[in-house]
């Protein structure tokens, strides 16, 4: 396998879906692994002895297949000539949505016998329109994320089972320089590196995915959102407060545009939105979401370094991305006198909550993060995480170590 870290929570995915009679449709931020997640996978299938005749891979940000980008029937004959058709074949494509009408190709090559198709994309503008209707139950989409702390502490060759580890200095490493997979590799060539690569990253994503792609032409106004939304990770924001922000600075930008900012950021992956869930109406709410950073290492390029200032919203956006990974789908919790930062459909159908906070330092805190469970007058499990080393489950609340539960050593006991 290489270098590779064998992300094995998603090769599992993929393995379960293989042969069955659905596109595969791998998404996730611009370096977030989705092209050495496929490299993986084919180096599993040749493994199983699937030969180099019935796997065909294509990365469409390869020069040498840009004359296809506008020639659907020449990309198409050149795929099929590829391919051993009497046994079954694998074809991977990678940035898939760089093609013209793309839509076309992944149907032409869903409805021929013996091929299973796997897509990637880094924005979400796959699933959205065309694709999607074109190919209504015909998908399955496999998101993925950057390095956990797990595959993290992997790549640096740590062995997490060490009990006397010092988790906290690697955890300190992990939310100040970045969790994706070639930005680990660099830290050995010093922070500014890492740094580099965290800004060309951004600057792709804005310039070329968004900006581009949009025709936005307020760079200003759409930068200062971006930044706005960056420094307020975990906390309730609105296009409504953020325009009005956007005021006070000079700038006019209306709600509708800021609304559409938003979802622009959303669907390169950048940032997930978490909508509001009301504990007492049991419903979900339309205003005030709160959105999280797929990599907590772009707040370096966005907001500076300063941590210490918001470690406690950095610890959630850590722990929402676990709970995304472990394939809950995932609200923050509402009533009138409270709120609870993570309420949970698990992916048996159960519902869990969780309370993060950075240490139950006094009574008050004590107080405050507990009794946001307590008062959910249900039987559901509810999950205090902060990272304190002792710890003390009250009311029927679990309070963990969030280094253990990240590390998965607790996950057994539930």
């Amino acid at each position: 396998m290489g270098n590779f870290i064998y992300r094995k929570q998603y090769i599992k995915k993929l393995l379960s879906y293989k042969d069955q009679d659905l596109i595969k449709v791998v998404t996730g931020m611009r370096r977030s692994g989705k092209s050495t997640l496929l490299k993986i996978y084919i180096s599993v299938l040749q493994n199983m002895g699937i030969e180099s005749k019935q796997i065909l891979s294509l990365n469409f940000e390869e020069m040498e297949l840009f004359k296809y980008l506008n020639d659907l029937d020449g990309l198409y004959a050149y795929i099929i000539e590829q391919l051993d058709l009497s046994k079954p074949c694998y074809v991977f494509l990678d940035e898939v949505q760089n093609v013209k009408e793309f839509e076309r190709l992944v149907d032409g090559l869903f409805v021929k016998s013996n091929v299973d198709i796997y897509i990637t994309g880094s924005n979400a503008v796959l699933l959205s329109g065309e694709l999607a209707t074109l190919l209504s139950g015909r998908y399955i989409e496999i998101s993925i994320l950057p390095f956990s702390f797990n595959e993290y502490l992997e790549a640096r060759k740590i062995d997490s089972s060490n009990k006397y580890l010092n988790y906290e200095s690697y955890f300190f490493d992990y939310v100040n320089e970045t969790s994706l997979p070639k930005g680990v590799k660099l830290r050995e060539s010093g922070y500014d590196k890492v740094y580099e690569y965290l800004e060309s990253i951004y600057k792709t994503i804005i310039e070329k995915d968004i900006t581009q792609r949009h025709q936005i032409n307020d760079k200003r106004a759409f930068g200062n959102v971006v930044k706005y939304v960056a420094f307020n990770i975990g906390n309730a924001v609105s296009p409504g407060n953020i325009a009005n922000i956007l005021k006070q600075d000079g700038q006019t930008t209306h709600n509708t545009t800021v609304e559409r900012y938003l979802e622009y950021l959303e669907a390169s992956f950048v940032f997930y939105k978490l909508n509001r869930f009301d504990l007492q109406g049991r419903k979900q709410l339309a205003t005030q979401e709160k959105y999280y950073l797929a990599d907590v290492g772009l707040l370096n390029v966005l907001v500076g370094r300063d941590r210490n200032r918001d470690r406690g919203h950095i610890l959630e956006n850590i722990v929402y991305l676990e709970l995304l990974r472990r394939g809950n789908k995932i609200w923050t919790g509402t009533s009138r006198n409270s709120e609870v930062d993570f309420v949970c459909k698990t992916p048996n159908g159960d519902i869990e909550y969780y309370q993060v906070a950075w240490q139950i330092i006094n009574e008050i805190t004590k107080e405050r993060e507990f009794g946001a469970l307590e008062k959910i007058k249900d039987n559901y499990p509810k999950f205090l995480l902060t990272t304190d080393s002792f710890t003390q489950n009250q009311n029927g609340v679990r309070h963990l170590n969030v280094y253990n539960w990240l590390l998965d050593t607790n996950e057994n006991e539930k």
